[in-house]
């Protein structure tokens, strides 16, 4: 008796016609392949965030309107917003992309930390979603002086 297998792309292998990528349901399959995982934007935007202020010669993130804004978010309750200032992303089912609006240090090679964040941004949203990150963009909006304070209300209550 022969056994009859139909095959996809040539070859007689009878699990030629199962798709890796759709995976298997019911009780046979792997647990692992079981339903459906959807990451959230916000969440790929904070481990960029988070990716990018990690690297060495950056000062901060987002253009002046941006931090100036978010600095007035972080003092309401709730207001939060920090990590992601300064990011946006596109978020699809197997890719990702992401903008960055940096301020480097005085001094540094823009070049070089922009290879720095681009390698550390794709590492940490690759490995913590398996994604694959298509593209990340930065634009570089300010270069902070050693000698430039960022606008802060001191530490002191308004009421003595």
């Amino acid at each position: 008796m022969t056994e009859n297998t139909t095959s996809v792309g040539g070859g007689n292998r009878p699990d030629a016609g199962v798709s890796a990528l759709k995976g298997r349901t019911g009780a046979g399959a792997p647990a692992e392949t079981r339903g459906k995982t959807t990451i959230a934007d916000g969440v790929v935007a904070k481990i960029a965030g988070m990716a990018a202020r990690e690297v060495p010669g950056i000062f901060n993130l987002g253009a002046g309107m941006a931090r100036a804004l978010g600095a007035v978010r972080e003092r309401v309750p709730g207001g939060g917003g920090a990590v992601t200032r300064g990011v946006k992303v596109e978020v699809g089912e197997r890719q990702a992309a992401v903008d960055l609006d940096v301020v480097v240090e005085y001094g540094v090679s823009i070049v070089d930390v922009a290879g720095d964040v681009r390698t550390n941004v794709i590492g940490a949203v690759e490995r913590m979603t398996g994604l694959e990150v298509v593209e990340v963009n930065i634009v570089v909006d300010d270069v902070h002086l050693p000698d430039e304070e960022e606008q802060a209300e001191p530490d002191e209550g308004r009421v003595k």
